[in-house]
């Protein structure tokens, strides 16, 4: 048997996970293969290896917070069918397309509004794609911008609670879900506006790119589109407050809360008369193959993480990072640099559940609150989505564009990385005021 020893270890299985990437291959399979590989040599045989990846992946799925996920994803499978997003961009529409970009300050709006009540992107940037980028492009807007602001529009949607991402990243981290929640509102909603600030100025110097809707279009009396404003978003505020509300009041955990906010939105469904056999058949179906594809690559990952830790492998990255020049904020950079790569090749799942595994106890070593720390590499999280050539964020918006609109990966691409820009200003502002993140949470009420 070959003794491995833990560089050896770090080497094979980080390299592995990078070349795998390379070949095309699901990602779970490739993680899962080199878990299984090279843990025969970890661990000294194929019973030895099977039990300990069996002991972490029943332990990750056993956990009753990880419920959450597929009912949070029904949710938001369940508000797509609702027609929800559609009388929120008719509302809006009225009130700021006057404005030059005004369409696509709307567009960022809906995204946020949106991101409160469906915790995955391609339901939020399939809405948005479907909802708004038609009207855009018939008022004569740039593509790159028009595109730019549906994609990073959506991706509010895995930051913003109720996310998906942060109920896998709070078992992980060893920190309530709920806490991650209301860590991330305020840098959900900085990013938001720093989104709105960009379209705003550049639409005011460059007017071509973006003009105001004509006002014939949106003469509408004052009373009826206020009353659409009110009915398209008052139903919105009621699902927050129903899921976030009875977290942040400490009436019930997040679990519990994701039960209640799939049941408000099929209400929602029926109230707005969308509701039938069929709708329920397809949101069961999508919220099953969505689930199957997120626990495929947790399962696989969480395997990863078990033989990567135990061939010494953290022990090995610590030790990397520890040396970094600078003192903790040497060591900050870098694991944002680590993230900021792996993102551009692998699925952020897991990154998810190899990363926070081995980086969790560095930060806490250095001197790092646990918390900031999670939301600090959950929005370095979101340049994942927008940063070629992975860049899910960027297929899905491509993917739901009608053909005929003329729109290539280059003009989604040029769109998306002035808000890659402004995610990297988000986490300067969030390191030199980390109040943005801890104060919210800090006013929670403990059940």
């Amino acid at each position: 048997m070959i003794d491995l020893s833990p560089e050896m270890v770090t080497a094979i299985m980080l390299g592995g996970v990078f070349l795998g990437v390379l070949t095309g291959f699901p990602l779970g399979f490739i993680v899962g293969a080199i878990a299984l590989f090279v843990g025969l040599f970890v661990f000294g045989g194929l019973v030895q290896v099977a039990d300990v990846i069996y002991t972490n992946i029943y332990g990750i799925i056993t956990n009753y917070v990880i419920i959450a996920v597929p009912l949070f994803v029904f949710m938001g499978v369940m508000l797509e069918r609702s027609g929800l997003a559609e009388r929120l961009y008719d509302a809006l529409y009225l009130w700021l397309g006057g404005f030059r970009g005004g369409l696509a300050i709307v567009t960022v709006l809906m995204g946020t509004i949106i991101a409160a009540t469906v915790g995955i992107i391609a339901a939020s940037i399939t809405m948005l794609a479907l909802a708004v980028l038609p009207s855009m492009l018939k008022r004569g807007y740039s593509k790159p911008l028009a595109t730019g602001a549906v994609t990073a529009g959506g991706c509010l949607g895995i930051l913003i609670p109720p996310s998906i991402m942060l109920v896998l990243y709070g078992p992980m981290a060893g920190i309530s879900v709920g806490q991650l929640f209301f860590g991330a509102f305020m840098p959900g909603f900085t990013l938001s506006a720093l989104y709105i600030t960009y379209i705003a100025i550049r639409s005011y110097f460059q007017p071509q790119i973006a003009p105001a809707v004509p006002i014939e279009d949106r003469k509408v009396p004052f009373m009826k589109k206020t009353l659409m404003l009110l009915t398209s978003i008052v139903p919105v505020a009621i699902l927050i407050l129903s899921v976030l509300g009875v977290i942040f009041l400490g009436i019930a955990p997040p679990t519990e809360a994701a039960g209640v906010g799939a049941f408000m939105a099929t209400l929602l469904t029926i109230a707005y008369r969308r509701f039938n056999l069929t709708t329920l058949k397809e949101a069961a179906l999508i919220t099953m193959r969505a689930c199957g594809f997120i626990f495929v690559i947790v399962t696989m990952a969480v395997a990863f993480s078990a033989v990567f830790l135990g061939g010494g492998g953290r022990e090995v990255m610590s030790e990397i990072i520890l040396g970094a020049p600078g003192g903790k904020w040497g060591v900050f950079a870098i694991i944002m640099f680590i993230i900021f790569i792996m993102g551009m090749f692998i699925e952020w799942i897991a990154i998810v559940y190899i990363m926070v595994p081995i980086i969790t106890p560095i930060a806490l070593a250095s001197g790092f609150s646990n918390l900031w720390f999670s939301i600090m590499v959950c929005v370095n999280l979101q340049m994942a989505f927008m940063t070629p050539p992975f860049a899910s964020g960027i297929f899905i918006c491509r993917g739901a564009c009608d053909p005929k609109m003329g729109i290539t990966m280059g003009d989604i691409i040029r769109g998306v990385l002035p808000h890659v820009a402004l995610i990297i200003i988000g986490l300067i502002i969030f390191t030199l005021v980390p109040e943005i993140i801890t104060w919210l949470p800090a006013q929670m009420i403990r059940g």
